[in-house]
C-alpha cells in the first residue's frame, strides 16, 4: 500500500494555527525553555523510557499501595512557568482511576491527562493529545481502559439488549459499540474483552485520525499504546 502523504506541521506553525502565538507559548503553557527546567532531571525523554517509567510506577503502586508524599510546593514553583509532561494519558473519568496515583504517585508537571467516560477521543481529546505531543513534547500516549467500565458496559447492553440511554449518554457511547460488536462472539468475558478492544481501537484511531501524531510516530518521537487497569489488583497491563 503506498504511503499516504501528510502535511508537515512544525511547532511554530502549530502555535500560530491554534491562536496561541509564540510569545504567549514561551511565557506560559507551551514554553519549551521553561518546561525543560520544570521537570525532574531524571524525567524520561524517549517513548520507551516513558513507558518503562509508567510500568515501574504502577508496580510500586501495586506493591506498596499508599500515597506517595511529594514536595508539591517545590514542584508547584518549578512548573508554574511551563510544563514538559513525559507521558499523556487518555483515561476514563471513573473516580477510581486517577492516573497520577495508579502510576506510582506522580507529581505536578509529569502527566498530561485527558479524561472522559469510556476513555474516548473526540475532537477535543485529539486536539489535547496533539498539543501534548507536538508542543509540550510528551513522547508517549497511553489510552487507559479499566475493568468494570460503565461506559463500555452500556455499549455492551446496546449490542445485547438493544438498550437506549437518555440525554447525551447514548451518542457518547456510540463509538464503543463497534468494539463490543467485534468481540461479541469471542471466548472469555464479554465486558472485559470489549473494554480491551475499545482501548486498542481508540489508540489506533489517534494515529489514523491525526497527521500530527502519525508523523511523530513515524519519526520515532512518539509511541501510542493501549492499556487496561484492573480495579481489584491495581495492576496496569499494556496491551499488544
Amino acid at each position: 500500500m503506498p504511503k499516504r502523504s501528510r502535511p508537515k506541521i512544525d511547532r511554530r506553525r502549530l502555535l500560530a494555527l491554534t491562536g496561541i502565538g509564540l510569545p504567549t507559548a514561551m511565557m506560559g503553557l507551551g514554553s519549551a525553555t521553561h518546561a525543560t527546567e520544570s521537570i525532574e532531571a531524571e524525567a524520561p525523554r524517549s517513548p520507551d523510557e516513558a513507558l518503562a517509567a509508567l510500568v515501574k510506577g504502577n508496580a510500586h503502586y501495586v506493591a506498596r499501595p499508599r500515597l506517595c508524599i511529594r514536595k508539591l510546593s517545590r514542584q508547584r514553583a518549578r512548573v508554574a512557568a511551563g510544563q514538559a509532561p513525559w507521558a499523556t494519558i487518555v483515561s476514563c473519568a471513573d473516580s477510581r482511576v486517577p492516573p497520577e496515583l495508579i502510576f506510582g504517585g506522580l507529581g505536578l508537571g509529569e502527566l498530561f491527562v485527558a479524561r472522559n467516560a469510556g476513555n474516548l477521543v473526540n475532537t477535543a481529546a485529539i486536539g489535547t493529545v496533539e498539543y501534548g505531543a507536538s508542543v509540550l513534547g510528551s513522547p508517549l500516549i497511553v489510552v487507559l481502559g479499566h475493568s468494570q467500565c460503565g461506559a463500555v458496559a452500556a455499549a455492551c447492553d446496546v449490542v445485547t439488549k438493544n438498550a437506549r440511554f437518555p440525554g447525551s449518554i447514548g451518542p457518547m457511547i456510540d463509538p464503543i459499540v463497534p468494539a463490543a460488536l467485534a468481540v461479541q462472539a469471542a471466548p472469555g468475558d464479554f465486558l472485559d474483552n470489549a473494554i480491551r478492544k475499545s482501548a486498542q481501537r481508540t489508540a489506533q484511531r489517534l494515529e489514523s485520525a491525526s497527521a500530527i501524531l502519525a508523523d511523530l510516530v513515524e519519526a520515532g518521537k512518539l509511541k501510542i499504546v493501549a492499556a487496561h487497569y484492573d480495579l481489584d489488583t491495581g495492576m496496569v497491563e499494556f496491551l499488544k
